[in-house]
């Protein structure tokens, strides 16, 4: 595989398809499918420069699952995959999974 870097404060984005769920028997084709709107960060920038010329690191990181805007991003094919090339600014949100049912128990004792 080809390794891209993104520049500045950019993320390379692949999206994660979105479970389908058929209401009624209706099929929705293909084509008629809003894309999803979250995504696997697979690589970062460095970070944008701030006017003292430091560098401000991203608060995405590569591996994390995030939430986007449905426009954002330029899409982009890297070999047979298609990727989206966003700012960081365009990352509405990291969703944090849970990791183990310990947290999900605590959570329940405590309403």
């Amino acid at each position: 595989m080809v390794e891209v870097r993104p520049l500045g404060d950019r993320v390379l984005v692949k999206r994660l398809e979105e479970e389908e769920v058929i209401k009624g028997g209706i099929i929705i084709p293909d084509t008629a499918k809003e894309k999803p709107q979250r995504g696997q960060v697979v690589a970062v920038g460095l970070g944008r420069l701030d006017d003292d010329g430091k560098r401000i690191p991203l608060d995405v990181k590569a591996g994390d699952s995030i939430l986007f805007g449905k426009y954002a991003g330029n899409e982009v094919t890297i070999g047979d995959e298609e990727y989206l090339i966003m700012r960081e600014d365009d990352v509405l949100a990291i969703v944090e999974e849970e990791k183990s049912g310990k947290k999900a128990e605590k959570k329940k004792s405590r309403e």
